[in-house]
């Protein structure tokens, strides 16, 4: 357990820039990970719509809704107590204006204990980051693959045109955003970029030279079932570990041996 009283804000966040400690923001989105991962010592906990694919078995981010994130933000900004909570904007939220960005990621802070939102989109996402910003919204980019526009992008790839993934992570630290995701970029580009803007890069897929790293939990836990991305490293294999307890609880039942005399009232 990391004992770390001081509470994460986004000022903090961002002074984390270039340190030698990198910076680790894991995904949450209840509440036993939550305090798990808050109590782990990372520096954010992310509520990413990941949990389209991690919690409710999609195939995309893409079905996940704005009312979702919202609740399982006020469930992990409940829990938490120290790190940086982040919750993630779901597609279109940020495709239907910036007035109707500033609405809802406003729904976001007003509804929870979120301190700032990510938004997927560099160059073309500037306006609307700025717009974010401008109305005291913090606004983390994420730039790379975008899970989002996974059918524009032609599937899970990694991204490739280091001209483009510059203009992307400049636009968004021009536009105000206080730190950027990078995923799946090739390693070297990364490291380019990571030294060309002056706000924290988070990588996943992304190699060792950003100034911080990101997994979802699940895949960190063994948790995940399916595919597992090339760029995950399981630290634990508590799919199994699940699955035996249960069968055991289960033969346990069957043969007369739960409840014991310990486990029933007098």
């Amino acid at each position: 357990m990391v004992d770390a009283p001081k509470r994460m804000t986004v000022p903090r966040f961002a002074a984390l820039k270039g340190k030698a400690n990198r910076i680790t923001m894991l995904t949450a989105y209840d509440d036993p990970i939550a305090r798990l991962v808050d109590r782990s010592g990372a520096e954010a906990v992310l509520v990413g719509d990941s949990l389209g694919m991690v919690v409710q078995g999609k195939e995309s981010t893409l079905p996940v809704t704005l009312d979702e994130i919202i609740y399982h933000t006020e469930i992990v900004g409940r829990a938490v107590k120290r790190a940086l909570v982040i919750a993630d904007l779901p597609f279109p939220t940020f495709h239907l204006g910036e007035h109707r960005a500033i609405e809802m990621a406003g729904r976001v802070l007003k509804e929870t204990a979120a301190q700032a939102v990510k938004l997927e989109g560099g160059t073309q996402q500037a306006k609307t980051i700025a717009a974010l910003v401008s109305a005291g919204i913090p606004v983390m980019a994420h730039c790379g693959l975008r899970p989002q526009s996974v059918h524009q992008l032609g599937g899970y790839k990694v991204q490739r045109d280091e001209d483009q993934l510059l203009a992307d992570a400049q636009a968004a630290a021009d536009a105000g955003a206080f730190a950027m995701v990078l995923e799946c970029v090739p390693a070297s580009i990364a490291k380019s970029i990571t030294a060309a803007v002056p706000v924290p890069t988070i990588g996943i897929g992304a190699g060792p030279d950003c100034d911080g790293q990101v997994l979802v939990t699940h895949d960190v836990l063994g948790l995940t079932s399916g595919y597992v991305p090339s760029f995950v490293r399981p630290y634990a294999n508590l799919r199994e570990t699940i699955s035996d307890a249960l069968v055991r609880f289960r033969e346990d039942v069957r043969e007369g041996k739960f409840p014991g005399e310990e486990e029933s009232f007098r």
